[in-house]
């Protein structure tokens, strides 16, 4: 058996070598067969480097280097197409989640009962205010999202090749990555563990907002719907409103006077006349950049020993043709 651990590289300089000592101690307490896919997300500091050094040193390293920085999530999904492994255990690089968990992962995915092991906490990390972001965020995405997101998730999963390969077909360029973990189905089980906070987070409350609209526009139709039955309330509202005032002028002569209402009448309609271009100006956007096809990151280069070349071969392989029956597949 295979074991492939797949994590990114973002500003990671001073916990790479750590990181690296600790996933392989846990990875070879399961098997001795063992990779570790590093994907260098753009990093701005010299994780690159380090990371070459690593693979230099010990060949079971590799280094999948992007053209520039990506986002966390493609360049998850992009190491998880080069990994090999006929079990794969994803995992972030910054040691807030432990990799002596992965003992606790293997052990309940020995049950055999589940293709994927994820890790969750019962609460999210930091005090009342801390946590007032995520929590709008979460309420967003469940209110207006056909899919809401699961809660309080880690990165850090234990799966079977067989489900990363079907993770890997989907073909969105925007996305959230716990909305395809969810989609791709499969059998999957949750384990709670502590995850440490030894940085504060990098999802600042303007990022949080553009994840969850991301995550509406390209998942939800349930938006568009609020949009037309919105303008359905209005319409009728405005129809009984002038029912009433020519009730009023014919049965009782009284005219209607005075600009306020007009003036209001007209920014509140012109407002809302707006937002709904805006929410549908955002989903044609979104549509703009499926439609592109453009891949989601480019490689320059894959640094891996030539004795792995053909395994990762394979696994690239794979993808490229399900992707190719998908596309040729009658819609």
């Amino acid at each position: 058996m295979k074991l492939s651990v797949v994590t990114t590289l973002y500003r990671s300089a001073p916990t790479i070598g750590e990181f690296h000592r600790r996933v392989i101690a846990a990875a070879e307490a399961i098997t001795h067969d063992i990779e570790v896919v590093m994907v260098n997300d753009g990093s701005p500091d010299h994780s690159l480097d380090l990371a070459l050094d690593l693979h230099r040193a010990d060949p079971r390293v590799v280094v999948v280097d992007l053209a520039r920085n990506f986002g966390h999530h493609k360049a998850l999904m992009t190491g998880l197409a080069h990994a090999t492994g006929e079990l794969v255990f994803l995992i972030d690089s910054d040691l807030e989640e432990q990799p002596e968990d992965l003992a606790e992962f293997y052990r309940r995915f020995e049950q055999g009962d589940c293709d994927v092991v994820y890790g969750m906490r019962e609460t999210r990390r930091g005090g009342f205010f801390a946590r007032i972001p995520g929590a709008l965020f979460f309420t967003l995405a469940d209110l207006l999202s056909d899919h809401p997101l699961p809660r309080n998730v880690f990165t850090a999963r234990l799966m079977t090749r067989d489900y990363v390969r079907a993770l890997i077909r989907h073909r969105d360029r925007e996305f959230v990555i716990a909305h395809l973990w969810q989609l791709t189905g499969f059998r999957q089980q949750a384990i709670f563990l502590n995850k440490l906070s030894l940085s504060p987070s990098d999802y600042s409350i303007k990022h949080r907002m553009e994840l969850a609209i991301r995550h509406i526009t390209t998942t939800s139709t349930k938006l568009l719907y609020l949009v037309f039955y919105t303008g359905i309330l209005i319409s009728g509202a405005s129809a009984a409103v002038i029912l009433y005032f020519l009730c009023r002028y014919f049965f009782y002569g009284v005219a209607v006077d005075g600009f306020t209402s007009v003036i209001i009448s007209i920014w509140f309609l012109g407002g809302l006349t707006t937002l709904i271009l805006g929410v549908l100006g955002i989903y044609m956007a979104n549509i703009m950049a499926e439609t592109k096809r453009r891949p989601y990151t480019i490689v320059r280069r894959v640094h891996r020993a030539n004795n792995a070349i053909a395994g990762s071969s394979n696994m690239l392989r794979e993808q490229g043709h399900a992707q190719r029956q998908d596309a040729g597949a009658p819609r």
